[in-house]
C-alpha cells in the first residue's frame, strides 16, 4: 500500500501531462498561467487573512473568554457540560487548527472515550469555522457586507454545539 501512495501522485501528473499532449495544449503555458492566478488570488486573500488573524490575536489575548469561562461555570455545572470543552466550542468558528489542538489536549488530559472527548469530537464534525470561511471566501471575491452570513453561520454553530451536547448525551450520557 505505501508503494502505491508514493506513486499516485506523479502517475497523475504523467497522465495529465499525456493527456495535455493528446488535446494538443501547451501544458507549460497552461501551467504558467495557473500558476499566476493562483499568485492573484493569494495577493486578494492575504489583506483578509492578515485582518482575521489579529482580531483573532487581540480577542485570544484579551483574556475575555477566560472571564466569560467563569461566568458560565455555574450553568455549565448545572447541566453538566464539562468546562474543558468550551474553549474548543469558542475557538471552532475562528480556527480549525486551533480546535483540533484543544482536542487533542482534551484527549490527552481525559481520553478520547471519555464523555468530554466524545463531546469534542462531535463538535469537530457538526461546525464549522464560519469567521474562517467569510474572511477568506467572501474577501477573495471583495463582499464587504458579511453580517447576515456572520450571524447565520454563528448561530448554525451554536445549533451544533447544543446538538452535538444533546446527542452525546443520550447515546453516551
Amino acid at each position: 500500500m505505501s508503494t502505491i501512495s508514493k506513486i499516485i501522485i506523479p502517475l497523475f501528473v504523467l497522465f495529465v501531462v499525456f493527456y495535455g499532449m493528446k488535446k494538443k495544449v501547451l501544458i507549460y503555458d497552461t501551467f504558467l498561467d495557473g500558476a499566476k492566478e493562483g499568485l492573484v488570488t493569494a495577493f486578494h486573500i492575504f489583506p483578509s487573512i492578515i485582518a482575521m488573524v489579529f482580531a483573532i490575536n487581540v480577542f485570544l489575548n484579551s483574556g475575555i473568554l477566560e472571564t466569560f469561562f467563569q461566568i458560565l461555570s455555574p450553568v455549565l455545572s448545572f447541566f453538566q457540560i464539562p468546562l474543558s470543552i468550551l474553549p474548543m466550542a469558542f475557538v471552532r468558528p475562528i480556527s480549525g487548527t486551533a480546535s483540533l489542538a484543544i482536542m487533542n489536549d482534551i484527549f490527552i488530559k481525559l481520553g478520547p472515550d471519555s464523555f468530554a472527548g466524545r463531546l469534542a469530537s462531535v463538535i469537530q464534525g457538526c461546525t464549522d469555522t464560519t469567521i474562517y470561511v467569510l474572511a477568506l471566501y467572501f474577501g477573495s471575491i471583495k463582499i464587504n457586507k458579511t453580517r447576515h452570513a456572520l450571524s447565520t453561520g454563528l448561530f448554525a454553530d451554536f445549533v451544533g454545539i447544543v446538538a452535538s451536547f444533546l446527542i452525546v448525551s443520550f447515546l453516551f450520557g
